[in-house]
């Protein structure tokens, strides 16, 4: 059977998704709820319908079912923000708005709706430059990772770090602001890190090795051959790491508030008893509304921040992972250690570090540096983990960022 409707084809027999005549990675289990809404347009399907037909049945939690939908969505141009194709009916269920038409193999279709440009594939802003298509692409452990390009300029890579979403984050207004400065100068690459996002959620192994593996998948799947690599908190391991092994695909490497050991393998027994309290709030008070969690989670990442910034981060946790997932990312990225490969990196390096980031002490940021041959350092002044729109240190990092980066 073949299901059409706007611009995609839902192919079931050869387990194809085509938008636009591209064809769409999608996991099997996206495919299954696609399959099942487009055989149903028009009704209005509860979660106990969807897990006896999609799970067969089997116990999920509510987390996974709304990873699902998110990835359905993303994968034939819709996003929840709009909702114009999967419309989410609270506490009811979800219903498939557009009109389909179903064909046997070999079939010719009947003609279909002209959907019109709103409903063309973007989950990106609804106005201005900004789009981008979310694909999928397999880890060397299998893993999906979910990845998308948007902006204009040279290729950017931004390696995936904690805490996004690609549909979400376009409706931060913690990440957002980002985004838009970003894509003003870069066409830039991101993607959700296992675990986090659109991205597969029961990842088993979230090492630094598995990290590097999914850049380099992503990497390969966007079909980009030399770019800018910017990594971000944990993501500055992640990319230099990936930049000793690849120096011919990286033509400048960017670190800002990054770490060569993660706190729970240094020797600072204070900041090891830091990250172990910072386990115990994440288990406890994760994505929980008006918990003391999210008061102190935001009095380390962005002190500075506004109230609708710190009030979004609520939000955000509840999108982008499980608590228990959570735990386990943040444990796995404080054992993360990159100092045996720093010394081989070959390509220009600048390292940004605010002064009086809380998450990773200034003099992490001075020792990644000093690591690096001829790395260049370049202090924010700023006591936030996330550089934010409304302080000084936003003008600084994407001056010397593009500056470096065109040189």
């Amino acid at each position: 059977m073949i299901y059409r409707f706007g611009t995609c084809e839902l192919r079931v027999g050869s387990h194809e998704l085509i938008v636009d005549g591209v064809p769409i990675p999608v996991e099997p289990m996206t495919f299954d709820l696609l399959r099942v809404l487009a055989s149903r347009p028009g009704e209005l399907l509860s979660r106990d319908c969807l897990i006896a037909e999609v799970w067969r049945g089997r116990i999920v939690s509510d987390a996974a079912v709304a990873s699902q939908i998110a990835a359905a969505r993303a994968a034939i141009g819709d996003d929840g923000a709009r909702q114009a194709l999967i419309r989410t009916v609270p506490r009811r269920g979800i219903r498939f708005l557009p009109e389909v038409t179903a064909t046997a193999e070999g079939e010719a279709p009947a003609p279909g709706p002209d959907l019109g440009p709103d409903r063309a594939p973007c989950t990106g802003p609804e106005s201005g430059p900004m789009r981008q298509v979310v694909r999928f692409c397999r880890s060397a452990d299998g893993t999906a990772i979910a990845h998308a390009a948007f902006g204009s300029g040279p290729h950017l890579v931004r390696a995936g770090h904690w805490l996004t979403h690609l549909e979400h984050d376009w409706q931060s207004p913690l990440w957002r602001p980002f985004l838009d400065a970003l894509g003003a100068r870069f066409t830039v690459t991101r993607y959700d890190q296992r675990g986090n996002g659109l991205s597969d959620w029961d990842a088993a192994d979230f090492t630094l090795d598995r990290c590097v593996e999914d850049l380099e998948a992503v990497v390969d799947a966007q079909g980009l051959d030399r770019f800018v690599l910017y990594g971000t908190s944990q993501g500055a391991p992640i990319a230099a790491a990936y930049a000793a092994r690849h120096p011919d695909r990286v033509s400048r490497l960017v670190l800002h508030g990054g770490y060569r050991r993660g706190r729970l393998v240094r020797a600072n027994a204070e900041e090891r008893a830091q990250g172990e309290a910072l386990l115990t709030l994440i288990r406890h008070g994760w994505g929980k509304s008006g918990s003391s969690f999210i008061q102190a989670f935001a009095s380390m990442f962005i002190p500075g921040g506004s109230r609708e910034q710190v009030l979004s981060l609520t939000d955000l946790q509840r999108r982008t992972t499980s608590p228990e997932n959570a735990a386990r990312l943040r444990e796995a990225i404080d054992r993360f250690d990159v100092t045996g490969a720093l010394g081989t990196i070959s390509v220009p390096t600048l390292v940004m570090h605010a002064r009086d980031d809380s998450v990773q002490p200034l003099e992490q940021g001075r020792k990644l540096a000093a690591s690096i041959p001829n790395a260049r350092f370049q202090m924010l002044e700023s006591e936030n983990h996330v550089v934010l729109p409304q302080e000084p240190a936003w003008e600084a990092f994407f001056t010397a960022l593009a500056r470096f980066a065109e040189e």
